[in-house]
């Protein structure tokens, strides 16, 4: 929204001066100035309202409402300062006194009165209304129109911008239905403020002109009350323009176009009722006693205007017949529409419905924010773009779950119970509740009420709200299935990023034939072992040089681990440099080495699984000990055996990062804590 140098400034200075108004005492002259800018100004406001497209196009309007009725109401003290104390009032009063209605003082509070009904009971009441249940209905309706953009975000119907400029207006405009409902009371208060300064200045215009003036009562009445009316009569018309136009906005729905286009278009579609409405209004007409001349007339434009609007009509009927539009909704049973249904989501988070508040802006619910914000943690951690999130509520999961599904397959569920907060510490029987377990490190907590947070935090627990736990558990379940989220297109697209910066290493990689399918399957393998693919123009580089000598997927990815060492030992370095290690005995590493033979997918082990099974539990027994001293030591070991090593850890649940010597940089300080041997070791040499 553009800004304005000095329209903080002018509005600030408009609103001291209406406050100045109610002190100051101002001549004839100026008033007559200051009525004319309040006439216009709800001229201005009314025709606003018709001409808006969207009722949150003039947002402000709870705002200007306020400043107008300050306005008037100042102008309402200014007035009666100068009708009381001089007997005068400038010529617009006089001449809304005098001409408007005749000079008589009846008619002017008759007509006065009708106004003030015609606002108060019919127009601001009405208003008041519509501003209620809008506000509402929008308030109740907010949940799942943020839960739709968020699906047409996942669906990639649009992008990110755009999703935040819907979210931006939905919220814009339950703030406005908000405040127009609080906005209403000052119409209210408004007429009910106009009548009785009314009747306290005819009072008071009485009791000036017979007791201190010493006029005639029919004088008094003529030069007092006259006034007053006329007074009242100037601030009563624009007071009506303003509430019709808060009751054109608050009754507007959505559309594309103004308040006349709309009725221009929608009365044009009903030219039978128009003709049908010619008929009866004739046939009034005829009624004995009605002047027949004004009903024919109106019947007769009527019935022309209907005859047009049927003609137009029909002509585009003939024209929508040629024309297929191109937005129709497709057949939900054509070929093309299943194969989109079926198709599933990348990566998607479902709410059970009671877990509905935590995506709602108005409840304090951040999960949304949470999502997006994590989306931009793991591309700067892994170096790949998660895909949207796709979160939707479902009837199918139990009271408090969620669920995240990746390519359609359930990989994680979980429970957050509203009103609660999970609670993680070592004596968890000091708090209510049911003891579970931690999705992601699968440590004992509980789930307590929000009312025992304090009680919980003077013991010193950890606490985690439900949108960081849903987050962390998301998180997590990315990271394990990184490699499956990389989708062949977004490996492409990653490659054009890199051309756009160093075409040099995209043309090497081109003229060593290599597919977008092997720099995905590369880029997999890595995110399998959690390495980070964030040097994307090294890992290209290195592709295209050893691609040249080898095209197997194995030797590809050794070559870029070897160049990403530095990266791939970052994450485990001690504080004081050093990279905690566990070797293999030279005896056992050879042996294993020995028992090596090629496959379709690489290197892998031909020997007795017993044997290897008693291999696992000397590494698992040797890192098990040292983990024990909070100390989390990587496998290191020649480079034939990393793979095939990696593939027999991942079968258990020990979480030993494996690495090849030659990933080691130089930089590193080697802090050997254990040697693996085994009793087997004489059978695998003998294998």
């Amino acid at each position: 929204m553009p800004t304005s140098r000095f329209g903080g400034a002018a509005v600030s200075a408009g609103v001291i001066a209406v406050v100045g108004l109610m002190i100051l005492p101002l001549p004839a002259a100026i008033l007559d100035f200051l009525l004319s800018i309040n006439i216009g100004f709800a001229v201005l406001l009314l025709l606003s309202t018709i001409l808006a497209k969207r009722s949150i196009d003039l947002d402000s309007f709870p705002s200007l409402l306020l400043i107008a009725t300050l306005f008037r109401l100042a102008l309402n003290v200014s007035t009666t300062r100068l009708i009381l104390g001089t007997g005068a009032a400038g010529g617009v009063i006089e001449a809304f006194g005098g001409f408007v209605v005749g000079g008589s003082v009846v008619v002017g509070l008759v007509v006065f009165l009708i106004l003030v009904i015609i606002q108060f009971v019919v127009i601001t009441n009405g208003a008041s209304r519509v501003a209620e249940v809008g506000a509402r209905f929008t308030l109740d309706a907010l949940p799942g129109k943020q839960m739709a953009i968020d699906a047409d975000l996942g669906a990639g119907l649009i992008n990110e911008a755009e999703a935040r400029l819907r979210r931006e207006e939905v919220a814009r405009e339950a703030d406005f239905y908000g405040a127009m409902d609080g906005a209403s009371k000052f119409v209210k208060g408004d007429a009910i403020a106009g009548v009785l300064v009314t009747m306290i200045n005819l009072i008071g215009g009485l009791a000036i002109g017979v007791a201190q003036q010493g006029l005639s009562f029919g004088d008094a009445v003529q030069t007092y009350s006259l006034l007053t009316v006329g007074d009242g009569l100037v601030s009563q018309v624009p007071a009506l323009l303003i509430s019709v136009a808060s009751g054109i906005l608050v009754t507007r729905t959505a559309g594309g176009s103004d308040l006349g286009d709309n009725l221009a278009f929608q009365l044009g579609r009903q030219h039978r009722a128009i003709r049908y409405g010619a008929f009866t209004v004739g046939a009034l007409g005829l009624a004995p006693g009605l002047p027949i001349l004004p009903f024919a007339a109106v019947s007769i434009a009527m019935f022309v205007a209907s005859r047009r609007l049927a003609a137009t009509a029909a002509e585009e009927e003939r024209a929508a017949e040629v024309v297929v539009e191109a937005d129709a909704t497709p057949d939900p049973d054509a070929p093309e529409q299943l194969a989109v249904d079926i198709r599933p989501e990348q990566l998607s988070l479902t709410l059970a419905v009671d877990l509905v508040d935590l995506v709602d802006g108005t409840a304090d619910g951040d999960l949304l924010d949470r999502v997006r914000a994590l989306r931009r943690k793991l591309a700067m951690e892994l170096g790949l773009i998660i895909p949207p999130v796709r979160t939707r509520d479902s009837l199918d999961l139990g009271p408090s779950e969620y669920a995240i599904t990746v390519h359609g397959v359930e990989m994680g569920r979980g429970t957050a119970p509203p009103g609660h907060v999970l609670v993680i510490a070592e004596q968890l029987d000091r708090f209510p509740g049911e003891v579970t377990t931690e999705p992601v490190f699968g440590l004992p907590a509980k789930w307590i009420p929000v009312e025992h947070r304090a009680v919980a935090e003077t013991y010193g627990a950890t606490l985690v709200d439900r949108s960081a736990m849903i987050t962390t558990h998301l998180a997590e379940v990315v990271r394990q299935h990184a490699a499956s989220l990389l989708s062949r297109t977004e490996t492409k697209t990653m490659i054009e990023l890199v051309r756009e910066t160093d075409p040099a290493v995209v043309d090497e990689l081109t003229s060593a034939e290599v597919t977008v399918g092997e720099v995905q399957r590369v880029l997999q393998d890595l995110l399998a072992d959690q390495v980070p693919i964030v040097d994307m123009v090294r890992i290209l580089d290195v592709i295209g040089e050893r691609a040249r000598e080898s095209r197997a997927l194995p030797e590809l990815v050794d070559a870029v681990r070897t160049a990403l060492g530095p990266a791939i030992t970052q994450r485990r370095i001690n504080p004081d440099g050093s990279l905690p290690v566990v070797v293999l005995e030279p005896t056992l590493e050879h042996a294993l080495l020995g028992t090596l033979q090629p496959t379709p997918n690489g290197l892998d082990f031909a020997v007795d699984p017993e044997v290897l099974n008693d291999v696992l539990a000397a590494l698992r027994s040797t890192v098990t000990a040292i983990e024990q001293t909070g100390v989390s030591p990587s496998l290191v070991t020649a480079r034939p055996l990393r793979r095939p090593l990696k593939q027999l850890l991942q079968m258990t649940e020990l979480d030993c990062l494996v690495l090849a010597f030659d990933e080691l940089g130089p930089h590193l300080r080697i802090d050997t804590r254990g040697t693996v041997t085994s009793e087997r070791t004489p059978a695998l040499l003998r294998a």
